[in-house]
């Protein structure tokens, strides 16, 4: 399933981004024969598990619904509407789960009125993307000390993952902070209710593909539930993200690792597992071990015409020479200027609606693995800028 990059920097970039609990989903399969089993680093299957959080309420930002809230899987009559009792049995016959567990599981899900107002704002609405206000929200004092301790706290985890997967710790570390800021901000809203909404209730009906998207992540949601790895009672984002790093069910199932040889994967509440996991994601999704996500290149007066607005670099060196870029001079070997110069390129633009400006940096296939996490170009440029920065106030904390 692919969701627009202007409508996610839309959506992001009007938030108030005390986390990136919208990150988007990544489709899973609702009639997939078999779940992979993730595993920890000697390849032993493992168990997931992520418990309810504590019961002092929902987080500070985020809204919660009522106990009272309506079904979102019931008629009238008390019983399973009929298209939610079909994908049901056909989920426990294809996915061998035990029907009659699945049916009680899925029944005690409530309908979010704040999920489906939040997942799609009203239309005709037209906000404009402002790059400037998105990345002063997210590269920012509070959330770079932050982002220091949590590398303070967690280095051995974080090396191991760059040793282990390429992904620097700088990066895994700037994927967690813009997600949650480094698990203060996980979501409050029940996994169950906001996939149901979203998969039998979307709030769009000319979008019936976000409806099938979000039905194959409650599919795996449920799949989890059923397998005792993760607990139904799970909260999250509005979207049905969950953890430090925002991963969707289908994520968890494919990319989350036992960072800390636990036994079991608990994104919630071991940092171990969230660093491994999102080093995990990024190289499956395409990160190359050495390259930088920006390639040092001045662009040429206008670049607009280089933008290709896709989630692959289309370009190469030889092709960006001879529209009049050039390299610029960095610290860096010569090995290391070969490795961005016989990489893919592609050439990014982070607009300025409002002013009828943008920036535009040259991307190598790191900056669109980032993309696979979440689409977005904002979101992608975000992340590699809190990860500079943090990586920046390391040093001056180690003196360097």
């Amino acid at each position: 399933m692919f969701i627009s990059r202007r409508f996610l920097q839309i959506a992001l970039a009007t938030s108030v981004l005390a986390g990136c609990a919208s990150t988007p989903p990544r489709a899973g399969s609702a009639t997939a024969p078999a779940v992979s089993q993730p595993a920890d680093a000697n390849g032993e299957v493992t168990r997931i598990r992520i418990g309810p959080p504590p019961a002092q309420g929902a987080q500070a930002g985020m809204d919660s619904e009522p106990d009272e809230a309506p079904s979102a899987v019931l008629a009238p009559s008390g019983q399973l509407r009929p298209e939610v009792d079909a994908y049901a049995r056909q989920l426990a016959a294809d996915r061998g789960l035990p029907v009659d567990a699945l049916l009680g599981a899925l029944s005690g899900a409530r309908y979010s009125e704040t999920v489906a107002r939040l997942i799609a704002p009203p239309p005709g609405k037209k906000i404009s993307r402002s790059w400037i206000t998105y990345r002063s929200r997210v590269v920012e004092p509070k959330t770079i000390g932050w982002g220091v301790s949590f590398w303070q706290e967690n280095q051995d985890a974080l090396n191991r993952a760059a040793q282990r997967f390429g992904v620097p710790a700088s990066i895994i570390v700037g994927i967690i902070g813009v997600e949650t800021r480094y698990g203060r901000n996980m979501g409050s809203f029940r996994v169950l209710d906001s996939l149901s909404t979203l998969a039998f209730d979307y709030p769009d009906p000319s979008k019936p593909d976000r409806a099938r998207m979000f039905r194959d992540q409650l599919s795996d949601f449920l799949t989890l539930v059923m397998q005792g790895k993760l607990d139904l009672q799970t909260r999250g984002s509005y979207a049905g993200a969950i953890g430090m790093p925002q991963f969707m069910p289908g994520s968890i199932m494919r990319y989350a690792i036992d960072g800390d040889g636990s036994g079991h994967i608990d994104l919630a509440n071991s940092a171990n597992d969230a660093i491994l996991s999102v080093g995990n994601y990024l190289m499956q999704h395409g990160w190359l071990r050495g390259l930088p996500v920006f390639a040092p290149v001045t662009l040429p007066a206008n670049p607009a015409a280089l933008v290709d607005g896709g989630l692959a670099p289309q370009r190469d060196w030889p092709r960006l020479q001879a529209a009049g870029a050039v390299a610029r001079p960095v610290n860096a070997t010569a090995a290391d200027t070969a490795a961005w110069q016989q990489a893919p390129l592609g050439v990014v633009d982070l607009p300025e609606e409002s002013a009828g400006t943008a920036e535009y940096r040259t991307a190598t296939p790191n900056f669109f693995a980032i993309t696979q996490y979440n689409h977005s170009y904002f979101y992608a440029a975000s992340v590699a800028d809190l990860a500079e920065a943090v990586r920046q106030r390391m040093n001056l904390v180690a003196g360097r």
